[in-house]
């Protein structure tokens, strides 16, 4: 907290079953207001992928699914950009990353949010976002396919996904405080805000209204815990014959657990897993991380969103697994702490500290070619507001298949781009070393984009790229292929 100064923070670790650690502090909202406990809920986003692929592998124990079913089985209208694809995609194949499509494709449908995109817009819009690699060749990390495995589990299990993980997770491992879909912020009470960097101090980001809505992306992240429920889950997969029991019989079987947790594709071995843990592995399974850790096996899962960080973290051999829920942008601190955690049991012999790691992630980022240097794109001068006259025949409203329209209409002296179903990407566009450049507002997307225009078959085609070619994928700007189709409305 210290190192960081982490806006709230909770941690819980579970031994053999039991609880034995539970840390929480800071506060709901920075500057004030009550205080973080264990019942705080926190959205612990990508977490709650783990938690889709085993409400689907409790259908699968209940007959109701297999995982080699095709999609369409479920899904009669579903359809990706390639036909074979469409008719291979099994339903094991929507949760491990290997669909061919680029990572974070099509994630402008579910973020900045909130936004217009519905669940069926997403699934409709699966079928125009092209391949970028082949079927099942490698490993790209996307959201977009886990809506459709929940949509899918949605249809196996009789009901909306919402409910289904209600049913099915919530009420059986008693995970009382958990939210999915619409829910009232008052009635529930207790619940951390999101907190964003700016200029090197957390401030509230978006913040939740008195109703929190139901989101497309419910099944990709769209789950909100506190730190009790989120050891009651951790728990369960820890010690099957002794937590989480439903009619004195495990929650998941020993074969669909087993499932769960083999790898289904190979993921790329970082430097930093060779030289802090010893990998010598890692893949995906169904909705967790597969990795060895000094020996032994490592399962987990991170859950990222603007102003939110997560980290879900086993150690089944040793019979161990914690949680760690922020709520701020804290990749580092997040790092840090679950590192400290982790070698805590793995080997405990070395002694490793917060200010250990602290101090090397430090050093990465000021080592020549660091990725610190690269971002300075995003900082740099953004240039100068375009004017009306600069950009008159480009202006106009432009659409693309899955994305919609945007407008590219004058506001004011200058020009503005704005997306019709995504209120909050809309920015100013700008002049900066002889582009055009999209600054968006401070709700918007967290990377700036450049325009490129081209004569196209309709007329003006416009294709758009991030400035920090390294920024988050979900700003996935490259994925639109836009086309001119109308002019301004009267006035801009």
């Amino acid at each position: 907290m210290t190192r960081y100064q982490l806006p709230g923070l909770a941690v819980g670790v579970v031994e053999n079953g039991e609880v034995v650690y539970i840390r929480a502090t800071g506060r709901q909202r920075g500057g004030g207001g009550p205080g973080i406990n264990n019942e705080t809920l926190f959205k612990i986003a990508s977490n709650t992928k783990a938690m889709t692929a085993a409400v689907l592998a409790r259908l699968v124990d209940a007959g109701k699914l297999k995982w080699d079913d095709p999609v369409t089985k479920y899904l009669p209208d579903f359809r990706m950009h390639d036909p074979w694809v469409t008719r291979e995609l099994q339903v094991r194949d929507l949760l491990v990353h290997n669909s061919g499509l680029g990572a974070g494709a099509g994630d402008l449908m579910l973020w900045p949010e909130p936004n217009r995109f519905t669940r069926q817009d997403v699934l409709h819009g699966l079928r125009y976002l092209k391949p970028a690699y082949s079927f099942r060749s490698r490993y790209a990390y996307d959201n977009t396919l886990y809506i459709v495995a929940g949509e899918v589990a949605a249809a196996a299990g009789g009901m909306p996904y919402e409910a289904l993980v209600r049913k099915e997770l919530f009420e059986p491992l008693g995970m009382t405080r958990c939210q999915v879909g619409e829910w009232r912020r008052d009635e529930v009470g207790n619940v951390a805000q999101p907190h964003v960097l700016r200029d090197g101090r957390y401030v509230p980001g978006r913040t939740d209204g008195e109703t929190v809505p139901a989101i497309p992306m419910a099944a990709a992240g769209g789950i909100r815990c506190d730190l009790d429920d989120m050891l009651k889950w951790v728990s369960m997969w820890l010690a099957p014959e002794k937590t989480g029991l439903v009619a004195g019989k495990p929650w998941l079987s020993a074969e669909q657990r087993q499932a769960v947790w083999s790898a289904q594709t190979i993921m790329p071995l970082s430097r930093r897993m060779r030289e802090w843990d010893g990998s010598h592995y890692s893949a995906y399974g169904y909705g967790w991380r597969l990795a060895d850790v000094d020996g032994t096996q490592k399962v987990s899962h991170t859950g990222t969103l603007s102003g939110m960080y997560s980290a879900v973290t086993l150690l089944p051999e040793k019979h161990v697994g914690f949680v760690i829920l922020i709520n701020g942008d804290a990749e580092e601190a997040r790092t840090v702490l679950n590192q400290v955690l982790v070698k805590h049991f793995t080997a405990p012999e070395q002694q490793r500290t917060v200010a250990y790691y602290a101090d090397l992630l430090d050093a990465e980022a000021r080592a020549p070619g660091a990725r610190a240097a690269a971002s300075d794109a995003t900082k740099a001068e953004t240039g100068r507001p375009a004017t009306v006259a600069e950009l008159r025949e480009f202006l106009g409203v432009y659409r693309d298949p899955w994305f919609g329209e945007v407008d590219l209409c004058p506001a004011g002296a200058g020009v503005e781009f704005s997306a019709r179903k995504s209120p909050r990407v809309k920015g100013e566009v700008r002049s900066a070393d002889g582009r055009w450049r999209v600054h968006w507002g401070e709700d918007g997307p967290d990377v700036d984009a450049w325009l490129e225009f081209a004569a196209s078959a309709g007329g003006v085609a416009l294709k758009m790229s991030k400035v920090d070619p390294d920024g988050d994928f979900s700003n996935d700007f490259e994925d639109l292929a836009l086309e001119r189709t109308g002019i301004c409305g009267p006035g801009e």
